[in-house]
């Protein structure tokens, strides 16, 4: 049960890690400064979130295992982020798209994740939620925006919607660790999130006059370690420092 309960983990924080550092590229390159620096701080709160998360993994994988090693040392094949959250940044409707469709799924997820029976992960839910729940509200007031603005903006996150949607499915597909969790009592039943992020999905994209799509073929992969060309890229440069200083630190 150790081992399922360490790749959940992994998995947990891979999200949060990962899409911390495809925010934290845009910063300087927000549209206007009160949003760069609100997705500034997004990408903060969500490698502050891996902390916790990988500071319990550690724990629990031993032989000297640290936060700094998880995140720095892995290569591409051991991360069991979702496809979703690697995708590149494009436009800023792109970027509000994925960090929407994430944030509702991360949103019911931690609300469930709180009831957990394993002290530590209801513990970083805890401290967790504030920061979530806000980030669902940003990103789901600037679909709303977007949908419902201008003409350009409303076929800017169309397209967005079109390109990312596909990589939804894989949030709602059990991984063996999950399922094994699940079992235990330490993660939700997923079905009952997806039913969740469906109704949110729909409210805000009704209030965005935006179509929700039909369902259809979905990627998926990423939580076994099979990823897109997108992140062997993104942690060459992640990983650049530690990589060729190992164990040096600020």
């Amino acid at each position: 049960m150790a081992n399922h309960l360490h790749d959940f983990l992994i998995h947990l924080g891979d999200n949060a890690l990962i899409l911390g550092h495809r925010l934290s590229e845009l910063t300087g390159h927000g549209p206007v400064l009160e949003q760069d620096m609100a997705m500034t701080n997004i990408a903060l709160d969500l490698v502050g979130q891996t902390r916790n998360i990988f500071q319990v993994a550690a724990s629990i994988q031993g032989g000297g295992a640290s936060e700094d090693s998880i995140a720095y040392t892995r290569d591409v094949t051991a991360y069991k982020n979702v496809l979703l959250v690697e995708q590149k940044n494009g436009d800023f409707a792109k970027t509000v798209t994925r960090q929407f469709f994430y944030d509702a799924f991360n949103y019911h997820a931690y609300q469930r994740l709180l009831k957990s029976n394993n002290k530590d992960i209801a513990a970083i839910a805890d401290k967790a939620i504030k920061e979530i729940t806000y980030h669902l509200k940003w990103s789901a007031e600037w679909v709303i925006r977007l949908g419902d603005g201008t003409d350009e903006s409303h076929q800017r996150i169309k397209d967005a919607i079109e390109t990312l949607w596909p990589y939804t499915g894989e949030m709602f597909k059990f991984a063996d660790y999950e399922l094994a969790c699940h079992d235990e009592g330490i993660f939700p039943d997923i079905h009952s999130i997806k039913g969740d992020w469906d109704e949110e999905i729909k409210n805000v994209f009704a209030e965005a006059n935006l179509d929700v799509p039909e369902s259809g073929w979905m990627h998926d992969g990423g939580k076994r370690g099979g990823h897109s060309e997108h992140l062997g890229f993104l942690l060459a440069e992640m990983q650049f420092l530690q990589r060729s200083y190992p164990g040096q630190e600020w």
